[in-house]
């Protein structure tokens, strides 16, 4: 079996890489059947030379190989056919702009597999960039606070040499009392949480972060049941609320009153309702100043998300009263942050975490006969149809413009 490490040729250039050099070593030493190709780079984390220095052939042609693995979507006239491929396309959701890329897919017989359907048998996923996401995504809701307030300059967190960089930096500032809420307890929530733990913001209750006042800067994490509620006030079950989300409304307004920063570290389901609404922002009772939305949904449950915003301008100022973009520095704006590759901040650490649990969680699938389903649950086309999983996207690769 021949692996191939592709080239990133999305614009913006993305510096990360599924596999770090010492993964690929590892990867052979386990399994020395494979053949492994890396394909020629100028913008990646890891140079050419990192790679050839431990022995592994970076080339300019990998159209032998069998499988091959990159991060961000593939240019549809990149796409070698009848090769299997590993990407995150952003289509499982139906996303409009991507609808070629699907399209593509199934008419140049690709077997393909998105790194975001990955999942075990619960469903819970196995991989992800989700973590660094957090990381990078709080460092720059604390630096978005001090632009805007003149507190505190921070430099960018792309100019950084990885996580404990960040963190150094952010202990040298003094955050004045503020309260952090933030959404989501998964992969995301859980980078947000190291960088706000490793600078000592307190960790509190939610029943103590709405009714207290501290002295000292505090954080609350909250799940879908603490900002929804069902419409017809019974009692709330996690099993209900994902299989019944029509039937709730966001009770997230009681978290406005009180908090400075929202983190968004949540996933969202088409389904699900809208978290943060304009009404909630235009009231008079509302808090909050800076909205750092790492999971990024444009039109989706944070209003105040308009565009996802670029590591080059990271902010933007929304203005509630007139739902529109202004700039950052209005008196009546709350500063969005909605970078949607906020891992490319930190391309050395993302590529290197996200490289181990594709060792732990993937690679076994392909000496092991698949024996956990891990291959099956992802793949999402098949010989240029869509596999039984994933046939719900067969309206939207149908679809043809006029």
């Amino acid at each position: 079996m021949k692996f191939g490490i592709i080239k990133e040729r999305k614009t913006p250039a993305d510096k990360r890489v599924v596999f770090s050099p010492s993964a690929l070593v590892k990867l052979k030493t386990l399994y020395p059947e494979v053949s492994i190709k890396v394909e020629s780079s100028s913008v990646r984390t890891f140079t050419d030379e990192e790679y050839q220095n431990l022995g592994i052939e970076v080339t300019n042609d990998i159209s032998d190989c069998d499988v091959l693995f990159g991060v961000k979507e593939v240019p549809v006239e990149d796409l070698i056919p009848k090769k299997s491929y590993f990407f995150f396309s952003h289509t499982i959701k139906k996303q409009p702009h991507n609808r070629a890329l699907l399209q593509a897919l199934l008419a140049k017989n690709i077997d393909f597999y998105d790194h975001e359907t990955i999942v075990d048998a619960h469903n819970h996923r196995l991989i992800g960039f989700g973590y660094y996401a957090g990381m990078v995504g709080t460092y720059n809701s604390i630096r978005a606070f001090g632009i805007k307030f003149e507190l505190f300059k921070l430099p960018k967190a792309e100019t950084l040499s990885g996580k404990e960089d960040l963190i150094r930096h952010l202990k040298r500032i003094t955050l004045p009392p503020i309260k952090f809420v933030v959404t989501g307890t998964g992969k995301v929530g859980s980078g947000v949480k190291e960088i706000l733990n490793a600078i000592k913001v307190k960790s509190v209750t939610v029943e103590n972060y709405l009714t207290k006042n501290y002295t000292q800067p505090v954080y609350t994490q909250i799940d879908v049941l603490e900002y929804n509620k069902r419409k017809d006030g019974t009692v709330l079950e996690i099993a209900d609320f994902f299989k019944n989300s029509q039937d709730y409304e966001s009770n997230f307004e009681r978290f406005t009153k009180v908090s400075d920063i929202l983190i968004t570290a949540h996933f969202h389901a088409n389904e699900a309702p809208q978290i943060l609404s304009r009404a909630m922002l235009q009231s008079n009772d509302c808090k909050i100043k800076v909205v750092a939305d790492i999971s990024c949904d444009i039109n989706g449950p944070i209003v105040c998300t308009l565009r996802s915003s670029t590591i080059e301008e990271p902010l933007y100022g929304y203005l509630p009263i007139e739902n529109k973009e202004v700039d950052l520095f209005h008196p009546a704006a709350i500063v969005v942050m909605a970078v949607d590759n906020l891992p490319c901040e930190l391309p050395k650490d993302s590529s290197e975490g996200f490289g181990e649990m594709f060792l732990e969680h993937v690679i076994p699938a392909f000496f092991n006969g698949d024996k956990d389903g891990i291959l099956q649950r992802a793949k999402i086309t098949e010989k240029g149809k869509l596999t039984p999983r994933f046939s719900y996207l067969q309206d939207f690769a149908d679809y043809k413009l006029v």
